[in-house]
């Protein structure tokens, strides 16, 4: 790719886990910073919602794909790359969680949990990296509080999310300067109105839910997608290997009951 085509062709994003919640959110940034995407999800339904009603932004596609399935994964991004020739960020948004006390969680649950939220952004990023190399690329893994504290029966997607932080760093030592990695983890964000149709809701937070942040309200998917949206920029050409934590300052706050 010459420097006048990378001029002229619209950069690419692809967001796993971008059909609801923070990573739809992060796709309907990307399409309004300009970028084409592709939504990367396991919900068909939720999928094809997510493209049909972001498709006025700009270049969107759903590729249904279990991140935690390396040929399909491998699948997801030939197709990206067949469509739109290149690749310039991966969002690694996927995740999901199997509350249970330890002593009941089944060896099933506690894999599958670890093979959407890690598993699935190292296979996602091995298979990437070739496209965001030639582009100078980035990739956002997006962890989470929970790496740093816990509610009891977390113990799954705590690990994950911690895995995932560590593997930023990792990602970011050995890909670097070409592509920088980070990582946004963020804390109580409400996405009760960013789901697929059948699911949607209005919020139901009380005035203790948002007093309790320091910043004084419970966060939402946009806040997200903002801090998403400039870290794959230029502006942040000088940060790579971070986490950053977006909770409204909830984690830095002293409870005592």
């Amino acid at each position: 790719m010459t420097d006048a085509d990378t001029l002229t062709t619209p950069r690419i994003a692809l967001v796993t886990g971008g059909a609801q919640g923070i990573g739809r959110a992060v796709a309907g940034r990307l399409l309004r910073d300009g970028y084409g995407v592709v939504i990367v999800d396991s919900d068909p339904e939720a999928g094809a919602e997510a493209a049909a009603e972001l498709n006025a932004l700009g270049d969107i596609s759903f590729i249904a794909t279990d991140v935690a399935d390396e040929l399909e994964v491998r699948a997801a991004v030939a197709a990206a790359i067949g469509q739109h020739g290149r690749l310039d960020a991966l969002i690694n948004n996927a995740g999901i969680g199997r509350g249970a006390p330890v002593t009941e969680l089944s060896l099933a649950d506690w894999n599958r949990v670890l093979g959407v939220n890690l598993t699935g952004a190292f296979l996602c990023a091995k298979h990437a990296v070739p496209h965001l190399r030639a582009a100078q690329g980035n990739i956002v893994n997006i962890a989470s509080t929970r790496a740093f504290q816990s509610e009891p029966d977390t113990e799954a997607y705590a690990a994950s999310k911690g895995g995932l932080i560590a593997l930023t760093h990792a990602l970011a030592v050995s890909l670097g300067p070409q592509v920088r990695v980070n990582c946004v983890s963020p804390g109580w964000i409400d996405v009760s109105m960013w789901k697929k149709h059948g699911q949607a809701r209005p919020a139901e937070l009380t005035e203790a839910d948002h007093r309790q942040h320091p910043a004084g309200r419970v966060g939402t998917p946009e806040d997200v997608a903002g801090l998403v949206a400039y870290l794959i920029s230029a502006e942040a050409g000088f940060i790579t290997g971070a986490n950053f934590v977006v909770d409204g300052g909830m984690t830095r706050r002293m409870i005592y009951v």
